[in-house]
């Protein structure tokens, strides 16, 4: 590991309901905790389908399956498939992305934490990440108070922030989830799109030092 003059920037744009974001988010915790005080990690939310209105229909569903399938043979994390023999459901993550945007303002902290426990939540359990009965199960075991939320996921502020989210990292190019980007003076510099492990991680990033 080299040691770097100055404290690194990083983003990292994901989305909770995303595989490939489930199987990279425990990479970005690595990388935090091996680099602890010189690299600092600012999570920023993509649209995946946000608003998404229509169930998903078959084919979607065999894409969808294929890609998770990709996604446990990379990363041997645990899928329940059982979530492909849902009749009806719509795959919208503006609730996810909403949630996890109050995370990240109530207690910052937390929000890679908070991120990991929803993508087990959708990809191990099957929670609908739509519920906000759910959404407040989930903070709420990261002592977030349910009012204290609720006030902040209901309110068109958040919901406005949320847009402009999601405009930025269009406007940066973070089409593809996840993808990290390091900041700098020049503006932020695409380390990866897509999943990478954490050794080809951290030499992109010393790279482009």
């Amino acid at each position: 590991m080299r040691d770097l003059q100055n404290n690194l920037s990083l983003l990292y744009v994901t989305n909770p309901m995303c595989a490939w974001c489930y199987g990279f988010t425990p990479v970005v915790r690595r990388l935090r905790a091996l680099w602890q005080g010189q690299v600092q990690v600012q999570v920023l939310f993509g649209d995946l389908q946000a608003h998404e209105t229509q169930p998903l229909e078959h084919g979607q569903k065999e894409q969808l399956a294929l890609s998770w399938h990709r996604v446990q043979e990379r990363t041997y994390l645990p899928f329940e498939y059982r979530f492909f023999i849902q009749r009806s459901f719509v795959y919208n993550t503006e609730p996810a992305c909403r949630a996890m945007l109050c995370v990240r303002l109530l207690r910052p902290v937390l929000t890679l934490e908070v991120l990991r426990a929803m993508h087990s939540a959708f990809f191990v359990d099957n929670i609908d990440l739509k519920d906000t009965r759910e959404l407040v199960r989930l903070v709420g075991l990261f002592g977030i108070p349910e009012n204290l939320f609720l006030t902040l996921f209901e309110s068109e502020e958040i919901m406005q922030q949320l847009e402009d989210e999601f405009a930025f990292v269009d406007s940066i190019g973070a089409t593809t989830f996840p993808s990290i980007f390091l900041n700098t003076e020049d503006g932020p510099q695409r380390l990866t799109a897509g999943y990478v492990d954490l050794e080809e991680l951290e030499q992109r990033m010393l790279q482009l030092l």
